[in-house]
C-alpha cells in the first residue's frame, strides 16, 4: 500500500512562489498516476495537474496551466508541484494522489486516485 506525504505548504503573499512536495513510500509508482488536486471549505475537490509515472506524460486544468507545474524525481519517488504567480484565490489544502487505474482521459478525476495524502496547506495573502 502507497503512503504520500506532502509537504511545503506555508503561507506566501500575492505574486508568491511555493513549491510543495509529494513523497510517495510503501510501494512502487511504476505504472501508475499522480495527481494534485486542492480543495476549499465547501467545495469540491479541484483538478489541478497529474503526471503519468512511466513516460511522464502530464495534463493540467487549463485555468492553472502556465502558472503551475507538475515534476517528478524518479530517484527520491517525489512528486513536485511549482506554484507561481499565487493568488490569494489558490488559497486551499492542496492534495496528492495516486492510482493504478489511470488513463489519458481519467487523469482529472479524483475517483480514479487510490491512495491521498494528508494534504498540505497552501495561504496566499493579499
Amino acid at each position: 500500500q502507497v503512503q504520500l506525504v506532502e509537504s511545503g505548504g506555508g503561507s506566501v503573499q500575492t505574486g508568491g512562489s511555493l513549491r510543495i512536495s509529494c513523497v510517495a513510500s510503501g510501494g512502487t509508482l511504476r505504472n501508475g498516476a499522480v495527481g494534485w488536486f486542492r480543495q476549499t471549505a465547501g467545495k469540491d475537490r479541484e483538478f489541478i495537474a497529474a503526471l503519468k509515472w512511466n513516460g511522464g506524460a502530464t495534463a493540467y486544468t487549463d485555468s492553472l496551466k502556465g502558472r503551475f507545474t507538475i515534476s517528478r524525481d524518479i530517484a527520491k519517488n517525489t512528486v513536485y508541484l511549482q506554484m507561481n504567480s499565487l493568488q490569494p484565490e489558490d488559497t486551499a489544502v492542496y492534495y496528492c494522489a495516486v492510482g493504478f487505474r489511470i488513463i489519458t482521459s481519467t487523469m482529472s478525476s479524483s475517483s480514479h486516485y487510490d491512495y491521498w495524502g494528508q494534504g498540505t496547506q497552501v495561504t496566499v495573502s493579499s
